[in-house]
């Protein structure tokens, strides 16, 4: 039985396909490498995610594969809509907080993500409104909430440095309190992944 009650995690994944995705880390790498470290990246994200005992919605990019590594059994699959990343978080919080009370979103681009820093997130929105995990770009790997607040994805220059910032001003304006994790790096650039020295043979 899990110690947290009604609590949800989304994952927004892209379909691995080449050529599609880390386009960052294709440019120097070539789209093979760079498919290669996003599907490595995929498995440790599904691992740690499998690791805690919260319900586990899955936001595909491109169409929804019911014949992956991410078991059906264990993760409601679903589309992400269209339109700007902000749009797409907002939808998916939106349709999460209709079932559930304590929800967080993260991606997929995250090595050092860890059941540990999971957990207190959703230990830590048992006295928080928010819980935020920076990430060293500026931006974040993690949120979480226990209301629906669509303003924190409002007025946000995605994929810049001033993504934590504005969020965290968007946060104080509506006078809640939140707690910030541990700041982890994503896997952006080729010198982003050559830090973790992952075996991908």
């Amino acid at each position: 039985m899990s110690k947290f009650k009604s609590a949800a995690i989304i994952i927004f994944i892209k379909n691995a396909e080449k050529g599609k995705v880390k386009t960052r880390l294709a440019s120097t790498l070539g789209d093979d490498k760079a498919l290669q470290i996003y599907k490595a990246l995929l498995g440790h994200t599904r691992k740690t995610v499998l690791s805690i005992p919260v319900e586990r919605l899955l936001y595909y990019s491109s169409y929804i594969n019911f014949d992956d590594e991410w078991p059906s059994a264990e993760f409601h699959k679903y589309l992400q809509p269209s339109g700007d990343l902000g749009e797409r978080i907002t939808y998916a919080f939106e349709k999460t907080f209709k079932s559930f009370d304590n929800v967080i979103i993260v991606g997929s681009d995250c090595p050092t993500l860890s059941t540990k820093i999971l957990t207190e997130a959703f230990e830590q929105l048992q006295h928080h409104n928010f819980v935020i995990g920076p990430a060293q770009d500026g931006g974040y790997y993690l949120l979480g909430m226990r209301q629906f607040s669509p303003s924190l994805f409002e007025n946000i220059e995605w994929s810049t440095e001033s993504v934590l910032p504005n969020t965290i001003r968007a946060i104080e304006k509506l006078d809640a309190s939140y707690h910030l994790l541990p700041e982890l790096s994503d896997v952006d650039y080729e010198e982003d992944w050559e830090k973790w020295g992952w075996d991908l043979s």
